[in-house]
């Protein structure tokens, strides 16, 4: 529909014609382009967003930012909605999707103002996209997944977002736990893998818990607070007195019959309570009589049913969540129960401590010294809330970066080696010879898009990013592996340093890339028409 036949069908539309429009995309893609430039890499700036509560957010990861920042043009709406699909998809490379987006269509632009038309660059890079994945296909390390490897990759993802310090500390932690809840010839289910956040010390405190966190405690002042080799009964079971489902009335016509109803209510809670109590006093008995029992219900526990517990030394917590349940299988052992009838010491769990930790106002139930648990928790500690969140944000890629790299059984080699290498795959007289026509633009167009990495990585570090590219390709002799070294701002062999990017980060990345660069360029008319604009003014409103 042309913008004549637009304006005539609605007089309030908006539109921008060819030149006009490929030319807001452009500089849409580029703003947002340099709104996150910034943060790429180990040496990255951070950036603070204010919403409209005054809640601050401190974080430099592309996600949280593309999530949570207020954007308005309808380009760089789309080109931050395709970008948090590729961290939903590969876990992380938001910020280089952004990046590449943004440089493909500089790089287009050029040629288009030359009067190529811009369907003969997008044919380029679609030639381009293709053999590029066959390169990284070729690129990739196929490696065997052991721990030294593992925590190369989690450092790798860690430094990015965190400082040195708190990466260290935080990287053992998340590829020990990636490491316990995997199976063989089963996907890793990181749902598993708790992350708790407690406000308290400083980041470099964070550690891995062998168990479960549990952010309440017991509800009565008698209960023990601290337990060894523990029998753990998990119950889905109600301990209080319930209202019927039913509409339904009890009439009586003396006290005594009222006290008969009461007795006969609470007598219905006492037989469950009796039978948990049987249980404790079988399994605590002769060489286990001083071992701790301990009783996590998701459902409700009544005042009297707490005092009755807390009397036979049983340690009881109540409405723990549901997620907790199937964890708590997972790391102590045992079978949750939904009734109290068939109670053996079959469906216990056991762990080696279980003890109350108080915060403030907030209480802690650990549950550690699990024998090979298959549920761990990452307990996450800072000063304030910004550090526990952008801390929480980092970990979560972290787990990720490793559970990529276990699935994929290959990694790439990080510091801008795969970029600079690839650049120079597309440029070779062999494959463009096999690209038709003007496409051959295109197709450089791509190549040279691809140095937005290694070039922000080394403005990023304090380095002039031309005599970083012109020290990597004197080093890129005889097919060497070469990245940038951001100490020195010289090359190195990211292999040897251990770092490590993952593959389907960066295929996700290369496919992306080119098709959200495709469908903006070949964008020639942008029409604000929607229904608002179709609205009758208000009486007595201009028109």
């Amino acid at each position: 529909m042309s913008s004549a036949a637009v304006k005539l069908a609605n007089p309030n539309a908006e539109v921008l014609r060819r030149g006009d429009a490929l030319a807001m995309n452009i500089q849409s893609a580029r703003g947002l382009q340099n709104v996150l430039r910034s943060n790429l890499s180990p040496r990255g700036t951070l950036k603070l967003l204010v919403d409209g509560a005054n809640q601050l957010t401190l974080t430099k990861d592309g996600k949280v930012l593309l999530s949570q920042m207020q954007i308005t043009n309808p380009v760089a709406v789309m080109i931050a909605r395709a970008a948090t699909a590729q961290d939903d998809v590969a876990g992380d490379g938001t910020t280089g999707l952004v990046l590449l987006v943004g440089e493909l269509l500089k790089q287009a632009a050029a040629y288009v103002e030359e009067g190529v038309h811009p369907r003969v660059i997008t044919d380029g890079f679609d030639a381009a996209k293709a053999e590029a994945l066959k390169f990284l296909d070729s690129f990739k390390t196929t490696k065997e997944m052991d721990r030294e490897l593992l925590t190369s990759v989690a450092r790798t993802a860690l430094r990015t977002k965190l400082a040195e310090s708190v990466a260290t500390q935080v990287t053992e932690a998340v590829v020990d736990a990636v490491l316990a809840v995997a199976e063989p010839e089963k996907p890793i289910d990181l749902f598993m893998v708790e992350i708790m956040k407690m406000q308290h010390q400083t980041a470099t405190d964070s550690r891995l818990v062998k168990g479960l966190v549990l952010d309440h405690g017991a509800r009565h002042p008698d209960m023990p607070k601290k337990l060894t080799n523990c029998f753990v009964l998990t119950l889905n079971v109600s301990l209080e007195y319930e209202k019927t489902e039913v509409n339904s009335s009890f009439f009586y016509s003396s006290a005594e019959q009222r006290d008969k109803l009461i007795e006969s209510e609470r007598r219905f809670v006492d037989d469950k309570l009796r039978k948990i109590v049987d249980l404790k006093n079988t399994v605590c008995s002769g060489p286990n009589k001083d071992c701790g029992f301990v009783l996590i219900n998701q459902k409700g526990i009544d005042p009297l049913s707490l005092d009755v517990l807390a009397k036979h030394g049983i340690f009881a917590l109540r409405r723990a969540k549901r997620r907790n349940m199937e964890r708590l299988q997972l790391c102590c052992g045992g079978v949750a129960q939904n009734s109290v009838d068939d109670l053996t010491p079959k469906v216990l769990g056991r762990a080696g401590r279980v003890y109350e930790h108080v915060l403030g106002e907030n209480k802690y139930t650990y549950v550690e010294e699990c024998k090979d648990p298959r549920s761990v928790t990452i307990l996450i500690k800072g000063p304030s809330a910004h550090v526990l969140q952008q801390t929480h944000d980092a970990v979560r890629d972290g787990l990720r970066a490793v559970k990529n790299a276990i699935e994929d059984g290959a990694l790439v080699a990080g510091a801008g080696a795969f970029q600079v290498a690839c650049r120079q795959h597309l440029l070779r007289p062999a494959f463009l010879s096999s690209v038709q026509g003007k496409a051959k633009m295109g197709v450089r167009a791509f190549a040279e898009a691809m140095l937005i990495i290694p070039k922000t990585i080394a403005a990023n570090g304090g380095y002039d990013p031309m005599d970083v590219l012109v020290a990597l390709e004197e080093e890129m002799v005889d097919g060497r592996v070469v990245g940038i070294d951001l100490n020195t701002g010289e090359a190195l062999d990211p292999v040897q340093e251990g770092i490590w990017d993952n593959y389907r980060v960066l295929r996700q990345q290369l496919h992306s890339c080119a098709v959200i660069a495709t469908n903006l360029l070949h964008v020639d008319e942008v029409m604000r028409a929607g229904r608002a604009s179709l609205k009758a003014p208000n009486p007595g409103e201009e028109e």
